[in-house]
């Protein structure tokens, strides 16, 4: 990835994937034409490669690799949990704690408003720097921050408010600590408990979906995924290095696991694909908010009028039925 860029005036313009290179010429230019002002000719020139470099990034993402969505998933300037509660949510109250051990902030909680509704929303958070990254962990969620989200749900429960889930992590943190104070337990319990809410549960993989990690806050009544996000067992790299115990054969890799949104959809494991903005939701970070909330409000409403039971026994079906595996 190319070092992040900045516009005249200071505004970043998105860091390009190495895919991407062909299109630092253009946007170099683009650059300059916005850096001279608003006159008329310029304006023209500026709608000119406007029109270029979408044209030009329209034929790129029409043909991603799994490996180059992967890198995509991962992009450092894509719109993180706390991003669409920002634009997407209004009122949110951040709960912290497991009332055990910690308050684990990499996973972040608590009650908010969705089109007039107050849902309760639980999001895996990755950092924007160093110093962020190390007090979240880079993602990557602790035994404590499983009971959190726990937590929330229950409390979601006796509030009779819906669950919104933001799923983004590139796996559970796997420490000798983490395994001491009980992590599988903790992300066994969570699924367990997201299973056997009474409410409507919305689950939306924003980013990366790194395996039971992400399960833990995934087993929703509708699953959700953006159009360049992923969800695996293993990252590439891992199981590169299982597989040819080389992990220069991540793409290959992402390729077999079948880990894309459309390989989710074909398997009927995911219940829609997002659609990004054009180059991928990092580049609009708004107009990707916007589709995400409207999707999550639209689910909501037809989970609102099932009964209880109807809304339980099919939760029930969806994850029993899944059995998209051949020899």
């Amino acid at each position: 990835m190319s070092p992040q860029r900045r516009r005249p005036g200071g505004s970043p313009l998105p860091s390009l994937l190495d895919f991407e290179s062909s299109l630092r010429h253009l946007e170099h230019e683009l650059e300059n034409v916005r850096g001279r002002g608003s006159n008329g000719s310029s304006s023209e020139q500026q709608e000119r490669l406007q029109a270029e470099l979408e044209n030009q990034l329209r034929g790129i993402y029409a043909s991603l690799t799994a490996w180059q969505k992967v890198q995509v998933s991962r992009h450092r300037e894509r719109p993180y949990a706390l991003d669409y509660l920002q634009l997407g949510f209004s009122d949110f109250v951040e709960l912290h704690g497991d009332r055990s051990f910690a308050d684990d902030r990499a996973i972040i909680g608590g009650p908010a408003v969705l089109d007039s509704r107050t849902v309760m929303v639980i999001g895996q958070q990755k950092g924007r720097d160093t110093r962020e990254n190390v007090e979240r962990n880079f993602g990557m969620p602790h035994p404590e921050g499983y009971r959190k989200a726990e937590r929330l749900m229950k409390q979601a429960e006796r509030l009779g408010i819906p669950v919104v889930t933001l799923i983004d992590i590139p796996g559970a943190s796997a420490s000798l600590q983490d395994e001491e104070r009980g992590q599988s337990e903790a992300i066994a319990s969570s699924i367990s408990t997201m299973l056997a809410l009474n409410v409507p549960t919305v689950a939306v993989v924003i980013g990366e979906g790194g395996s039971g990690g992400a399960l833990a806050i995934a087993c929703a009544d509708r699953l959700y995924m953006l159009e360049y996000a992923t969800f695996t067992v293993a990252s590439p790299e891992a199981a590169a290095a299982i597989l040819w115990r080389d992990a220069v054969k991540a793409p290959e890799a992402a390729q077999n696991m079948k880990i894309t949104a459309d390989d989710l959809m074909e398997m009927g494991f995911a219940d829609g694909i997002i659609p990004e903005p054009i180059g991928g939701a990092h580049r609009d970070r708004s107009a990707a908010a916007k589709s995400v909330t409207e999707l999550a409000t639209r689910a909501l409403n037809e989970l609102d009028s099932l009964p209880r039971e109807e809304l339980l026994a099919r939760r029930y079906e969806k994850y029993r039925d899944i059995d998209f595996f051949r020899e």
